[in-house]
């Protein structure tokens, strides 16, 4: 029986977490990588967020992350217009209620919410803001993530996400790698790096 394998992907902002589609999308087929048959994504990025995602032929390491008894963090650099107050941070740090699915509505685990400097050596965004343009950078760490989660948490303290950057799940990092770039890691690394 063949190994499993495991890879790391830089996902590019305008790209869906999948490699199949009925609609007409940028899949990450397109991305410049042989993957062996039966390679998916664990967990999600939506087509607008970029940054780690990853992806593996070992059908179990999904349920093993998300669905475990202990729960994994994942961090999230992001960026929001206007000036973001520390009122503004413990609001998202305290957990806040979003919408959900059916009308809805969710209130967040508390997590770890930090206001930032722009971050040094990161990619330009595909659409540059223009320089008249406030905006404020956020780190979020969460253990939960449902479906556009951060985004919503923004939008409910009033701030418009501009850019969203996962920067890390567990120990496994982003780093320095390229918008597009996958990295094929060991077994053993990925879930010693995951803490599975």
């Amino acid at each position: 029986m063949n190994e499993h394998r495991y890879f790391m992907v830089n996902k590019p902002v305008n790209m869906v977490s999948q490699f199949v589609s009925s609609h007409s999308v940028n899949l990450l087929s397109r991305l410049p990588f042989n993957f062996p048959e039966g390679t998916h994504a664990i967990g999600r990025l939506d087509q607008n967020s970029e940054g780690l995602l990853l992806l593996t032929t070992n059908k179990k390491v999904t349920r093993l992350l998300f669905q475990g008894a202990v729960p994994h963090k994942r961090i999230y650099l992001v960026q929001v217009k206007n000036k973001v107050t520390a009122t503004t941070v413990q609001k998202l740090a305290q957990g806040i209620e979003i919408s959900a699915t059916y009308g809805n509505s969710f209130t967040t685990t508390p997590c770890v919410v930090e206001l930032v400097e722009k971050p040094l050596n990161l990619f330009e965004a595909v659409k540059p803001l223009h320089e008249n343009v406030i905006s404020s950078w956020l780190l979020i760490s969460l253990t939960e993530g449902k479906f556009h989660q951060v985004r919503k948490m923004v939008a409910a303290v009033n701030h418009k996400c501009l850019r969203l950057i996962r920067v890390s799940i567990e120990d496994l990092l982003l780093g320095t790698m390229q918008p597009g770039e996958v990295v094929e890691v060991n077994e053993q690394y990925f879930f010693e790096k995951l803490k599975l």
